[in-house]
Order: structure tokens, then C-alpha cells, then sequence
């Protein structure tokens, strides 16, 4: 609720939220909103079209804000900071960083509005750093960070080999593989290192280190390149786990260099652009790697008379696809690649730390979903993926666990023509984001946002509900054309770990407390949940 001069003039526009027509947020010292005088009304009924201007902000002074921001370390509770925003100010509010100027937005009717105006090349963000790395390193840049057609055709062209259900299928299998070595090493760890107990063996750990073996293991070795590299094995290489490290350090420098001219940094060799460049030339080092050894097997392939796809109707990677489809130059093959591999491991391990928290901590929703498993699996007879189809309540745990816990916190898009959101005037091009964490946790938007229900995006819930706009409530993965490009790999990846977890394994945890987070470009617990595996 927000507190004006001359409370009795406040207008009421969502449950818990309001704005004042004239005076002054108190508390956050942000500048009134006046009143509009005439004009067409627009969304938000009944009163006339309100200037740009006037969306109420959280100060004038983009610079001012930032010293606040590192003063206070906010970077680190960004999510948390727009959350209680939003509680102030009401359901649209603009904020102005350093370099970068938004308007926020949380109702899905309002982002409903926004992905109308998005054009035929939808335009996010683009994350500068990681722009100008690549510019002052000479490498391409992959579909991430291109906009305009240049975008669209590349982006096609990847769609056919990550996006598309015969994609799926192809991949489908090599996911399944590495989730069940997964828990088979886990039991065996679990039998070997657990106490006894009267139905098996139990052991408490944090699964964190195992999680993000098992995404790079997967997802980012061998799908896109269609080998193991054996990071299950009792010695794994060091090479892949500097690989982690360096995403890791990659995304914690990301933030605070999102809202300063990164070229400056980079000719005044600043350490913190020092860091992150260091840390991207060591993700491009070791896909390069990796890359090279695939082109290689490729190659001796068809010299001994088989095609990219190995031995007859093999898959062996989305890398040998791709170079087999010729469409896109090795360049921009190497560019997608190390895009893939590097936002393949914390965006996948850190939903899984989440998700298995949940479950532990909701033993009801653990069984019922369990319950929905098993008797999909033993209809699918081992069929991975007939398994998935009969087991929704997996995707929905999925869901549930990003709409609390989303990877990214945002989703961004600058409109092509202008728009009205919340009876505000938006001109075009300017920058519009919708928040992704209030917005799981609102209760305009949700009924009961504290319970974890994965069951709830089998209802009504999926659609239209109470804050409307249809189906733009789960947007973790983006939306449209410019959805986030792994995404099909991702779900997958995190469902098929799931099943087989719940297959093998009860989980508990010892507090039944919501875990803090931290951001870091990407949001994640604060510290590691621990976890108890015992046996079934």
C-alpha cells in the first residue's frame, strides 16, 4: 500500500496496490503522479490518457540510483526490491539504472498488451557485456544477442534442431540415458554412505555440485555434441568442472556491468570487466574444444562412408545437425554452440535445487506426483518419452517451481508501435519488462501463490484467471518467437531427472521454511538446500 499526502484521493487499481493521483510516495521518495486532463481513455477505464511522465518512478536520476543500489547491495535482491515496488506503487512503475531506463510491468493482462506490439523480430535487452566481449574478442554472436532478420534467419534455422517435436525425439533419448546413470550413482551412493533404516538406506547431502555435473553431462555435452564426457565417473575431469566455475563467475559479473558503458570498463581494463571477459574466454576456449574433437569425429565418419549421424539412424548431437544440414557457417554454428553450453548448466541445476527442496518440504505433493509417475512408467513400458505425456503433473511441477523460482527474473521487450498499459502512453521503442517474480507471487494473478501446486496448471489457472491475459502467467522461458531457444532441451532434461528421482528415492527435508535467494543474473538459494535421498 502506498501512503500519499491526501490518502482519501488515492485510486485503487489491483488489490494491495494503489496509486496517488497527486503528492508524494512516502518512503521510497519517488515523485508524485499528476493528474491527467482529458485525452482518450485506455486501458485501466474510465479516466483519461496519462502521459508517459506520469507513470509513477522510483527516482529521476539513473545514476543517483545506482550509487543507492551498490551502497546498499540491492543487485543482490533485485527481485525482491521490484516485489515490494510494485506493493508500493501499483502495477506499473519505470526505474532508471545508470545506463538503462525500463518501465516495469506484473499483470498478465498488461503483458498480454506488451507481446501484441513486439513486431515480426522481437527485441529484448541486449546484455552489453556480453555484446562487447564478443566484439572486442572478434567472435560472432549467436541468436542471443542479434536482433533484426539477421536474428530471424538464424533463429529458424536452430529451431528445426532444438525446438521442433522431431528434434525432441531425437534428443529425447540421450537426456533419459544420463538421468538414469544419474540416480543409479546416486543409489549406489546412498547404499554405500547412508544410514539403515528399516525400508533401506537414507542419506543427507547437498545435491548442488552432483546437479550441475549432470546439466553440463546432459544438456550441454551430450546433446549438442553427442558425447559423454564422463563427469559421473569417481574422478571427474577438472577441466569441466573450471568450465562450471566459469559460468558461475561469467553470471555474478554480468549485473553490475548490465548499467555501465562496458567499452569504457574494457579500455580502462577495469577488474571487474577483467573478470568477466576472462571468464567468457575460458567458456570459448573449452567449447572450442569440445567442438573441434566433434568436427574431427564428423569426419572420419564420412570418410569411413557414414553420414554426421554416425552409424544408421544415430543421433549424435546437435553440433553433427547442424554441420550436416550446411545451412549456417562453422562460425555461426561455434557462436550458437557456446551460447547453448554456457546457458545450459545453471539455468537447468538451479530449478532442480528448488524443485527437490519443494517436494521435500510438500511430502503430499511429493506422493501425488510420484504416484501419477509410476503408473506412467509402467505404461510406457520404457518409452522416455510416452512416460513424460502420461505424467503432467511433471511438467506442472516444473512450472510451479519457476513461476516461485524463476531462472531470470524478467522478460523484456521494446514495442513497435505505441501502447497503452494501465491508462499510460508508451511510446515505442522504449524498453518494457515484465517481472517475473512478483508476478508468480501475486495474488491477483494467483489463488493461494504461497502453496506449491503443481496440480493448479492443470486448471483454470493455465488460462484465463483473475488478473487476465490468458496464458501469460508462466513465462520463465520467454515467450513467442524469442522464447528462450533451449528450452525444449531444458524442460525435458529437468522432467526426466525428476521421474527417475521419484522412482528411486523419498525426499525430506529438515525445514519446512521457504528458501532464501539471492540474483545473480540468474535467481538461486542463497545457500544450498541439503537433502535427504532414502531408498524405496
Amino acid at each position: 500500500m502506498c501512503v500519499s499526502v491526501r490518502q482519501a484521493v488515492c485510486v485503487r487499481i489491483q488489490r494491495g496496490m494503489c496509486v496517488c493521483p497527486a503528492g508524494t510516495v512516502a518512503g521510497l521518495g519517488v515523485e508524485g503522479v499528476t493528474p491527467a486532463k482529458g485525452g482518450p481513455a485506455g486501458r485501466g477505464g474510465g479516466r483519461g490518457l496519462r502521459r508517459f511522465e506520469e507513470i509513477p518512478h522510483t527516482g529521476s536520476s539513473g545514476w543517483l540510483n545506482l550509487v543507492k543500489f551498490w551502497r546498499e547491495d540491492r543487485f543482490k535482491l533485485l527481485h525482491k526490491h521490484m516485489e515490494r515496488t510494485f506493493n508500493t506503487l501499483g502495477p506499473i512503475y519505470r526505474e532508471r539504472l545508470g545506463t538503462q531506463s525500463t518501465v516495469n510491468i506484473l499483470l498478465p493482462s498488461d503483458i498480454s498488451e506488451l507481446f501484441r506490439s513486439e513486431g515480426l523480430h522481437p527485441r529484448r535487452m541486449t546484455l552489453q557485456p556480453w555484446a562487447t566481449h564478443r566484439e572486442t574478442r572478434q567472435h560472432s554472436k549467436g541468436v542471443f544477442l542479434k536482433n533484426g532478420t539477421e536474428w530471424r534467419a538464424d533463429r529458424l534455422l536452430l529451431n528445426r534442431e532444438v525446438m521442433m517435436a522431431p528434434a525432441v525425439r531425437r534428443f529425447l533419448p540421450l537426456l533419459d540415458e544420463v538421468a538414469r546413470d544419474f540416480c543409479r550413482l546416486l543409489a549406489t551412493r546412498v547404499e554405500q554412505e547412508g544410514g539403515k533404516e528399516e525400508r533401506g538406506h537414507s542419506l543427507t547431502i547437498d545435491p548442488s555440485p552432483d546437479l550441475f555435473r549432470f546439466a553440463l553431462e546432459g544438456s550441454s555435452c551430450h546433446v549438442l555434441y553427442g558425447e559423454r564426457i564422463g563427469l559421473f565417473s569417481t574422478s571427474p575431469s577438472q577441466e569441466s568442472q573450471k568450465f562450471i566455475f566459469a559460468v558461475e563467475r561469467m553470471l555474478a559479473t554480468t549485473p553490475p556491468l548490465l548499467y555501465l558503458p562496458p567499452r569504457l570498463l574494457w579500455r580502462l581494463g577495469a577488474p571487474l570487466w577483467t573478470q568477466h571477459a576472462t571468464a567468457w574466454d575460458h567458456i570459448f576456449s573449452h567449447a572450442e574444444k569440445r567442438i573441434q574433437r566433434g568436427v574431427q569425429r564428423l569426419h572420419s565418419t564420412k570418410a569411413a562412408g557414414g553420414g554426421s549421424g554416425g552409424a544408421e539412424g544415430e543421433f549424435t548431437g546437435i553440433l553433427g545437425q547442424l554441420i550436416d544440414k550446411g545451412q549456417l557457417s562453422l562460425e555461426l554454428i561455434r557462436a550458437n554452440i557456446t551460447e547453448l553450453m554456457a546457458g545450459g548448466v545453471d539455468t537447468t541445476a538451479v530449478p532442480l535445487q528448488f524443485a527437490l527442496y519443494e517436494l521435500g518440504r510438500n511430502p503430499a505433493v511429493q506422493e501425488q506426483v510420484r504416484g501419477q509417475v509410476r503408473v506412467a512408467w509402467a505404461r510406457a513400458g520404457g518409452d522416455a518419452h510416452k512416460a513424460l505425456q502420461g505424467a503432467p503433473l511433471l511438467k506442472g511441477l516444473v512450472k510451479e517451481t519457476l513461476r516461485l523460482y524463476p531462472v531470470g527474473i524478467t522478460v523484456q521487450r521494446y514495442p513497435v508501435r505505441d501502447i497503452i498499459i494501465q491508462n499510460y502512453h508508451i511510446p515505442a521503442g522504449t524498453c518494457v519488462q515484465a517481472c517475473l517474480y512478483p508476478l508468480g507471487r501475486s495474488r491477483d494473478v494467483f489463488q493461494d501463490p504461497e502453496l506449491f501446486d503443481p496440480g493448479r496448471w492443470g486448471t483454470q489457472e493455465s488460462g484465463e484467471g483473475p488478473g487476465g491475459g490468458g496464458g501469460f502467467r508462466s513465462l520463465a522461458f520467454g515467450f513467442g518467437a524469442r522464447q528462450c531457444v533451449g528450452r525444449r532441451i531444458a524442460e525435458n532434461e529437468m522432467q526426466l531427472l525428476l521421474m527417475h528421482i521419484l522412482l528411486s528415492f523419498r525426499l525430506s527435508v529438515s525445514s519446512s521454511e521457504e528458501l532464501s535467494t539471492k540474483y545473480t543474473l540468474i535467481l538461486q538459494p542463497e545457500t544450498p538446500p541439503r537433502i535427504t535421498f532414502s531408498t524405496l
